[in-house]
């Protein structure tokens, strides 16, 4: 296993780690329905699978 040849200070070892944060997801209001989801994603809406504002998957009924 490689071992390091010299100590990493905590400021050297923190700086390089100032890019991992975490980030809000994008979100997009659907005109049709109004609902709230992620871009590019299937989404429901009361049991039916909607993408791109079309119905997929419609809610099936018992009969």
């Amino acid at each position: 296993m490689p071992h390091p040849k010299r100590k990493i200070s905590k400021s050297r070892r923190d700086k390089r780690r100032t890019h991992y944060k975490a980030e809000a997801p994008t979100l997009t209001t659907c005109q049709t329905t109004g609902a709230v989801h992620l871009p590019h994603r299937a989404y429901t809406v009361d049991g039916n699978v909607y993408f791109n504002g079309k119905v997929l998957i419609e809610k099936a009924v018992a009969v």
